[in-house]
């Protein structure tokens, strides 16, 4: 199986170390954007124009899936990288994972950019 990550910049790293470390026997692409980083304070629209170029350059190395591997880029760009990337490739965000943290019902962290925690789509998923 071959796993593409993608994110602005050095968050990329501790995203692929987990995913070795559940999936050792994956080959793994990692995509960035390291001489604009950090998205946080661009615009939405900047951040998916930035990210849907992040994801066709991972999508070129033909992954069997695409991790998008940054809390800023899944709040404002999810749904332009589903409707130009799937089905042929999985795009798996990262900020809904907020939903099962919480259901634990213990204190949580959430580190992120502005734009990310001040997106109504985090603030939706944390009020869920």
């Amino acid at each position: 199986m071959k796993i593409a990550l993608m994110d602005s910049g050095i968050g990329l790293l501790a995203a692929a170390a987990a995913v070795r470390r559940l999936r050792p026997d994956a080959e793994l692409v990692v995509s960035s954007d390291p001489g604009s980083m950090p998205w946080g304070p661009r615009t939405p629209e900047d951040v998916t124009a930035r990210a849907l170029a992040v994801a066709r350059a991972a999508a070129d190395h033909r992954p069997d899936a695409l991790i998008v591997a940054c809390n800023t880029a899944s709040v404002h760009a999810l749904p332009a990288l589903r409707a130009a990337l799937e089905p042929a490739l999985p795009v798996i965000g990262t900020v809904p994972a907020i939903k099962p943290a919480a259901a634990g019902g213990g204190p949580m962290a959430i580190w992120a950019t502005p734009a990310t925690t001040g997106s109504p789509y985090q603030r939706g998923l944390i009020a869920e």
